[in-house]
């Protein structure tokens, strides 16, 4: 083993310190020197591509990822590159394929019908399909739509159809909506045929998608993330939205307010969540789990015994952070070896199993 590992970041974005790495890079690197390993910084960007894969593949025995693909002018390069790097030997934390199979919005769509989606939940890749089917779900209430890309409640939209109970078939391309967007809760009215043609903008590129879910009434009460690492739950958040009548989003810069939890704090949802790993697993893709990864859930009422459930809005798996629990690099670093060490022993053709 060559003892390295590489970690990537990109330039720019809202979760860089002072001298423009993420804050909670450097502790896994320190983490991983205390175990005789030496780690270092990379970023990424295309016209480097070619020297920063032959420094990795000579170098490095692992790569973890921490980029945001909305911080890459395009992340087609950079997937290509990680893909080759795990071709010729690099161990991948995660694996290009697994980080865009959970850190898509269709994930939430491929798990449907668990105990964590409902199976009113739909994924839109063109125009026609938004055009067609939105108006529909629009028919049953109100709904969230969210971009792919984005990050801290961009192009993440609640939906309300004003004087909803004017129409009760279909609901005209004239109608007016009410929009209230997650990045500042702040409110938009436009009809609908001007809010589906402002929404072309995330139908474009390279994995534009728009995935449609029920809006729940409880998120008032606030979102619960779940910090993993890889099969452990490490970490819980609790997220309540700002005390204002359209506050839905979850985001500190809207303002809610945060709390940090145990995961032992909320058993129930640790239970949910280790019940369908498995599930999970298969449904979206069979790759090894994430090495850091996270799971949020908003509070519903099950209609037919009226007890609490938890519904599933969204997973991250591209640039995790935990700068409020600096101390979960040891675990990391434990995790990363551990990992690696099963790896060189291990003949991959027939692995035992898949975590």
């Amino acid at each position: 083993m060559k003892k390295h590992v590489v970690i990537f970041e990109a330039r720019g974005g809202s979760d860089k310190g002072k001298y423009g790495y993420r804050r909670d890079s450097k502790p896994i690197i320190e983490s991983l020197n205390k175990r005789g390993w030496s780690a270092e910084i990379v970023f990424y960007d295309d016209a480097h591509r070619g020297e920063i894969y032959r420094h990795t593949q000579n170098k490095a025995d692992a790569y973890i990822s921490r980029v945001n693909p909305g911080n890459l002018p395009n992340e087609v390069g950079y997937f290509q590159m990680l893909r080759e790097l795990v071709n010729n030997g690099v161990e991948g934390l995660p694996h290009p394929d697994a980080m865009v199979a959970y850190g898509a919005k269709n994930s939430v769509e491929r798990l449907k019908g668990t105990d964590m989606v409902p199976e009113d939940v739909y994924t839109y890749y063109d125009f026609d399909a938004l055009k067609e089917n939105f108006p529909k779900s629009l028919l049953k209430g109100v709904r969230v739509l969210k971009q792919n890309r984005g990050s801290t409640g961009e192009g993440i939209w609640r939906v309300e159809v004003i004087d909803a109970d004017k129409y009760k078939k279909t609901i005209p391309l004239t109608a007016k909506l009410k929009l209230t967007e997650a990045r500042d809760n702040h409110t938009e009215e436009k009809t609908l045929q001007e809010f589906l043609e402002f929404c072309i903008q995330y139908l474009e590129g390279e994995n534009g998608m728009l995935l449609d879910m029920p809006f729940l009434e409880r998120i008032k009460e606030g979102e619960i993330r779940v910090l993993m690492l890889r099969d452990q739950a490490v970490n819980v958040v609790h997220k309540k939205p700002a005390d204002t009548p359209d506050a839905f989003s979850a985001t500190l810069f809207s303002g809610a307010k945060y709390r940090y939890d145990k995961p032992d704090q909320w058993p129930e949802l640790v239970a949910v969540i280790e019940n369908t790993l498995p599930m999970m697993q298969r449904r979206l893709g069979n790759y090894d789990l994430p090495l850091i990864w996270t799971a949020d859930f908003i509070l519903d009422t099950d209609k037919k015994t009226g007890e609490d459930k938890y519904v599933l809005g969204e997973i991250n798996a591209s640039c995790v952070g935990f700068t409020t629990h600096l101390e979960l690099s040891e675990n990391i670093a434990d995790e990363v070896l551990s990992l690696l060490d099963a790896e060189s022993v291990v003949n991959q053709n027939w692995p035992a199993f898949n975590r």
